[in-house]
């Protein structure tokens, strides 16, 4: 039985059939689904802490801060501070952190003696991206035009407005806030080299 409709030929789909454009959109569908899933499913805690590099380290560290803990109940986890949330800077991040999964391979963290030996030289990596994205991911949720300046104390009021009004971002000055703060071995220069 033949279905005319079906192998109808169609140019403005690349000279394919109705067929073979409905093929292509559900596997298109099916494909972007399932990319989207495994994008969400890499920026879960669990996944994160699933290797245990970071659960024996940085995950210890994170688990004792205010971004973990806290009077409102509001937890950051990895993915809020390390991944954008906006779709093509989260792609970027992605494609980077394949570089990872090389190093996770050839053993260049596996202890956390070697984590540590290796600490600066990441610290300085994400606190350089940090800064050239003015702290992108802490503005999800944190803002300038949010923050209470009644809510606070004296000297992170004054240290608020200072920053603001010579154009710093967060990561200036929070640099140990969600792990071992090891700021005062930041070097500029480095820019994560």
């Amino acid at each position: 039985m033949k279905l005319p409709g079906l192998t109808r030929r169609i140019g403005w789909f690349g000279g394919t059939t109705v067929l073979g454009a409905v093929v292509f959109v559900f596997a298109g569908i099916i494909f972007w689904g399932g990319f989207n899933t495994a994008m969400e499913a890499t920026n879960t805690l669990e996944f994160c802490i699933s290797c245990h590099e970071m659960e024996q380290t940085v995950y210890r560290e994170y688990t004792h801060s205010i971004h973990f803990s806290n009077r409102t109940g509001v937890r950051a986890t990895c993915a809020d501070c390390h991944v954008p949330k906006d779709w093509m800077h989260k792609v970027v991040r992605k494609v980077q952190a394949s570089g990872e999964i090389y190093h996770k391979l050839m053993g260049t963290i596996d202890t956390p003696e070697k984590f540590e030996e290796r600490r600066l030289y990441l610290a300085n990596r994400v606190w350089a991206t940090m800064k050239s994205n003015d702290s992108r991911e802490c503005r999800n949720c944190h803002s300038w035009e949010a923050m209470s300046s009644d809510a606070q104390k004296p000297t992170a009021k004054r240290r608020h407005r200072k920053g603001l009004a010579n154009g710093d971002t967060c990561i200036d000055c929070h640099k140990g806030i969600a792990h071992k703060d090891i700021s005062k071995f930041y070097d500029p220069e480095a820019n994560g080299g």
